[in-house]
């Protein structure tokens, strides 16, 4: 779809690389430079099996289709080779630390002398005036994610996946994309800033509301949710898999009671609407805690699919990833002389 655009890279780690691989899948042509001196570092980000040396399956998952090259921004005549390519570019994206701009002579305004009509996508982590050097942890642990992430005994936990970083990585695509329109309607050139921080405040959606219309401050409750029960209670299946269920509504637990032979728990007073079964929930568990136990995982997945009750079984990614969903969005490429595999930056479909 945008196979006429051409992207240069500049940005390293997560969020920067892989906002320029969904451009990459979508068909544009993308140059990723680094630094000929100091490489994205995610290169030897390497996890337990790999081979030093190799190329990492950090850098591998969130660089795609990417032609890549390697300069010194403080070479004259490096510095020249890339203005060659910004003459013809339409986007590039960074992710400079403070005063890297002005240091290694890639102002906006500068870059915009050379290309009038260059887009330009910015990730920073607390702002792009602050000095401050920050990773996704940072950002999880200064932004409330680690204070309700986890359960009271377990203390402050990181999200094992880098959400901070995804989660920027999509506004900087929308902002792209909107900057797209804006120059083809207006014919004017804009810069796109992001940082983690902003990113991170927005995405805490009703946990932020749920503070600020009650001014109580939000628990660690493991998979529990807040507002909903049951909703992320672990159950133990007769075949001692973990299943858990999404009750959002009456109906839902209508069903579900009836499925398990829980009858007169709709019309119990503790139980009869979500807000009383919030109260009440670990007296609730009990009861269903009771009867999972008696049902095979498969069992209760049959039933529940019939009866169109949000549940699920706890999976590891194993299970997953051999999946032939997951084996259809797998994307493999050989990136320097590392056979890489990768899922794909891109969910939607198109009819």
């Amino acid at each position: 779809m945008l196979r006429k655009l051409k992207i240069i890279d500049l940005s390293t780690v997560l969020a920067g690389p892989s906002v320029a691989t969904f451009f990459a899948e979508l068909g544009s042509e993308v140059i990723k430079i680094e630094n000929k001196n100091n490489p994205d570092v995610t290169r030897s980000w390497f996890s337990k099996g790999e081979e030093a040396g190799q190329l990492s399956a950090y850098f591998a998952s969130i660089n795609y289709k990417k032609e890549y090259r390697k300069l010194d921004f403080l070479d004259s005549n490096d510095h020249a080779l890339f203005l060659k390519e910004v003459v013809n570019a339409d986007i590039l994206i960074s992710n400079f630390k403070k005063g890297d701009e002005e240091k290694l002579n890639l102002t906006d305004d500068f870059l915009r002398s050379v290309n009038p009509q260059l887009i330009i996508g910015k990730i920073s982590g607390f702002s792009h005036e602050s000095d401050r050097v920050a990773y996704d942890l940072i950002l999880q642990a200064e932004t409330g994610f680690m204070s309700i992430n986890g359960t009271k005994e377990s203390g402050p936990l990181k999200l094992p996946v880098a959400l901070i970083d995804v989660l920027a990585a999509h506004q900087l695509k929308e902002g792209l994309l909107l900057a797209l329109l804006d120059l083809k309607e207006n014919g004017t050139a804009r810069t796109v800033e992001v940082s983690l921080y902003d990113t991170a405040i927005c995405s805490l959606m009703n946990q932020a509301s749920n503070y600020l219309m009650t001014g109580i401050l939000p628990e660690r409750m493991g998979s529990l949710h807040p507002n909903i029960a049951p909703y992320g209670e672990l159950f133990q299946t007769l075949d001692q898999k973990t299943i858990t269920f999404a009750i959002g509504s009456n109906l839902h637990f209508l069903k579900l009671c009836l499925y398990f032979n829980l009858k007169s728990l709709p019309t119990d007073v503790r139980y009869a609407d979500n807000k009383s079964r919030v109260i009440n929930r670990s007296s609730l568990y009990d009861y269903l805690s009771d009867q999972v136990c008696l049902k095979t995982a498969e069992e209760i997945s049959t039933a529940m699919r019939q009866e169109k009750v949000p549940y699920g079984i706890v999976k590891n990614l194993a299970e997953v990833l051999n999946s032939d969903v997951a084996n259809d969005m797998v994307k493999s490429e050989i990136i320097d002389t590392t056979f890489s595999k990768r899922m794909p930056q891109i969910a939607f479909k198109w009819k």
